[in-house]
């Protein structure tokens, strides 16, 4: 979901136009890298350690509203979607003591509905994307879905086809459905099934719908909500462990970010999952509306945990790439 809906006057007042690059040619982009990122310069915060981050702008209009973010095996290149109905690819890049530096070879492209037609903001308004073989599964908001698209091919690619949805229809909230989907390691609990969490999609009792979409563990779980945060992605650890990515906001205390971490032989269908948390930051910290989050194997052997935010394509917000690395 687009922060612009709590700030659309604000927002509206600073939205700004700006050229387009040719089709099949890399956009432009220009980069700054976090080298700081809380208050004092600390870096430990509990099993997390910050490794370095980005700011990261285009004069390509189309280089906003990053949803999620998935990276290819060899940690480097990566798919993201954008809730304006585009695919995002490119690729990072390091420095000599491998700290993030920069972004190369970035493109976007528009998302394609049922029967190859560019699609509308109403039927492509992407959400959470996951990758596994052969496929890219991307859940949608508005018009509610999950959408399995080839992978290679995406970008000129209609869906293949539609997964079921476990969650009754009528749970569904027009701006909070499914905002993160992953897949599980195969090797887990889950045999390598995607989940699908909502974001404010709750039951009577506050708790956010979430589901499991395939395998003999299919059913609807809930995770627990803590008023005032939502979640807006996640990413499976190798050892079947989740990362849920969660945002809160109001005029009052601004942006706010946290990560949660479930654990894994929790999710089944009928449970209610929380976990414990391993990182909260507010606005002193360097975040924005972080929106994606993702797990990549680190070459020190750790996990490390990349998030990005969403700038809603307003020049009040950052585009932002963090790095962690989880040592537990």
């Amino acid at each position: 979901m687009k922060l612009s809906r709590f700030a659309l006057c604000a927002v509206a007042a600073l939205c700004f136009a700006s050229p387009v690059a040719p089709a099949g040619e890399d956009i432009p982009v220009q980069v700054s890298v976090i080298n700081r990122f809380a208050p004092g310069g600390q870096t430990r915060f509990g099993d997390l350690e910050f490794l370095g981050g980005l700011q990261f702008t285009s004069p390509d209009r189309r280089l906003q509203s990053l949803s999620s973010i998935r990276f290819r095996r060899d940690g480097e290149r990566f798919v993201s979607v954008l809730d304006t109905g585009h695919w995002l690819t490119g690729r990072i890049r390091r420095d000599g003591e491998g700290r993030l530096s920069g972004l190369a070879e970035l493109s976007v492209d528009p998302m394609r509905i049922r029967g190859g037609r560019i699609g509308t903001k109403y039927n492509t308004d992407a959400e959470g994307l996951a990758l596994r073989d052969g496929e890219a599964l991307v859940s949608f908001e508005q018009l509610h879905r999950v959408d399995v698209y080839p992978d290679p091919g995406f970008e000129a690619s209609g869906p293949l086809r539609t997964l079921p949805l476990p969650i009754p229809r009528r749970e569904f909230r027009m701006n909070g459905g499914m905002e993160t989907v992953a897949v599980s390691p195969k090797d887990s609990p889950l045999g390598g099934a995607p989940i699908v969490i909502t974001e404010e999609s709750l039951d009577d009792k506050g708790n956010m719908f979430a589901a499991v979409l395939e395998g003999p563990l299919k059913g609807v779980f809930k995770v627990v909500r803590h008023d005032p945060y939502n979640a807006t992605d996640g990413a499976f650890l190798p050892n079947g462990d989740f990362l849920l990515l969660e945002r809160r906001f109001s005029f009052l205390t601004g942006l706010g970010m946290r990560i949660r971490r479930l654990k894994g032989e929790d999710i089944r269908p009928g449970a209610v999952v929380d976990g414990e948390v391993l990182l909260d930051a507010d606005m002193r910290y360097a975040i924005d509306n972080m929106e994606g989050l993702d797990v990549i194997a680190g070459p020190d052997g750790r996990p490390h945990v990349i998030i990005v935010s969403d700038d809603n394509g307003n020049m009040i917000q950052r585009n932002i790439m963090l790095e962690f690395r989880l040592n537990r």
